[in-house]
């Protein structure tokens, strides 16, 4: 007898150890999920001396197929390869204010899935958040700064509207 109360016991302090346990650490359902951070790279932006001359040479001599803006890499999305995703890569004028108040010569644009849910969990984590949310046909764009001060561009892409806007400039992607 005393042997079963012993072992009740052990069960019982193990149960509510467990629940106590996973009470602290894992989430409540009720509660909504973090929102997911960056999906992919939506850009590579540098800066060079002379914009033109820099896509014409990677146009001539990697094959990228370049237009005003640089050059779009095209791409199918892993969560449905129906549905196109596009990078872009783009040289500025090294005098451009664009990169500002970062001081690097280069600025990386990531993909994310949820702009403004992820702009407010930025905001309460301490980010510096450098601009407004801009919202154009092809996507809602935000900039944040990182720890050591480099302007990062935040892109929650409306892939359709891209293409039909490449298309609509007669741009081609480098695939």
């Amino acid at each position: 007898m005393k042997k079963r109360i012993v072992t009740t016991m052990v069960l019982l302090a193990t149960f509510f150890l467990g629940f106590g346990f996973n009470s602290m650490f894992v989430r409540k359902g009720h509660e909504e999920p973090l929102p997911k951070r960056v999906t992919g790279i939506g850009g590579i932006f540098f800066k060079c001396r002379d914009p033109k001359k820099m896509r014409e040479w990677y146009k001539t001599h990697l094959g990228l197929q370049t237009n005003t803006y640089g050059a779009v890499f095209e791409w199918k999305q892993a969560t449905d390869s129906t549905r196109k995703g596009f990078t872009q890569w783009s040289p500025f004028a090294e005098t451009t204010k664009y990169f500002d108040p970062g001081t690097r010569d280069f600025m990386i644009n990531y993909r994310v899935a949820d702009l403004e849910k992820l702009v407010a969990q930025l905001q309460l984590e301490g980010v510096t958040i450098a601009d407004k949310i801009e919202t154009v046909e092809y996507g809602k764009f935000v900039h944040i700064i990182d720890v050591e001060g480099n302007k990062v561009e935040l892109w929650e892409p409306n892939d359709i509207e891209f293409d039909k806007l490449g298309k609509k400039i007669g741009a081609v992607t480098t695939k």
